[in-house]
């Protein structure tokens, strides 16, 4: 991750997201109205149980008036066991058609002993 870059964390019952958004301007099309962005994600479980994470629900802002939800299983095709101590990173990209925005969200996590809880995804700023 780029330490130039604007980062958002947030942490849930010992699970700390770090996220760390970039606009692709190479890969954007602002004549019509396509604006990309990518957002690397840290996951770190810093509690004292083993958990899993199950699905994803995200909450997408565009400026230009459009919001929309994204909610599905895991992240990027996984459901990844983080033991204690354990970090999955991984990046994904928000498509928007205005220059500016935010995301935020929660990831649906389970515990060894069944228990499940939601960990906050920090709102983070999508800027050209």
């Amino acid at each position: 991750m780029n330490s130039r870059r604007p980062f958002y964390y947030r942490e849930t019952q010992g699970i700390r997201i770090t996220v760390r958004p970039a606009y692709l301007a190479e890969q954007s099309i602002p004549a019509l109205a396509r604006y990309i962005f990518v957002y690397f994600i840290r996951i770190e479980n810093m509690s004292q149980r083993t958990v899993q994470l199950l699905s994803r629900h995200w909450y997408i802002h565009d400026s230009g008036g459009e919001d929309y939800q994204v909610v599905g299983d895991g992240v990027v095709g996984e459901q990844p066991v983080l033991e204690v101590g354990g970090i999955h990173e991984y990046n994904s990209f928000c498509i928007l058609k205005s220059p500016s925005g935010y995301m935020e969200g929660s990831y649906r996590f389970l515990c060894a002993d069944d228990t499940l809880f939601d960990a906050h995804i920090p709102r983070f700023e999508l800027e050209v």
